[in-house]
């Protein structure tokens, strides 16, 4: 597998969303594992949503893949 850029997904705002950053770019706002993965697949990173929630190589801040609350 190549090297991947660091992924970073923040704590959930007050409306559950998570804001993405896939190396030094804000990808946008994610509201579930399956914005997180599409938004890694914009980047080309080929994913499956279930694959997201065991990706060591992501760093969730304010809770794992499955924290979507304030």
């Amino acid at each position: 597998m190549p090297s991947m850029p660091p992924v970073v997904v923040y704590p959930p705002d007050e409306r559950g969303g998570r804001r993405v950053r896939i190396d030094s770019e804000i990808s946008g706002m994610a509201y579930g594992v399956r914005d997180v993965a599409e938004f890694l697949r914009r980047a080309g990173l080929e994913i499956e949503p279930s694959e997201v929630t065991q990706a060591a190589w992501i760093d969730w801040r304010g809770g794992g893949p499955d924290v979507w609350t304030h």
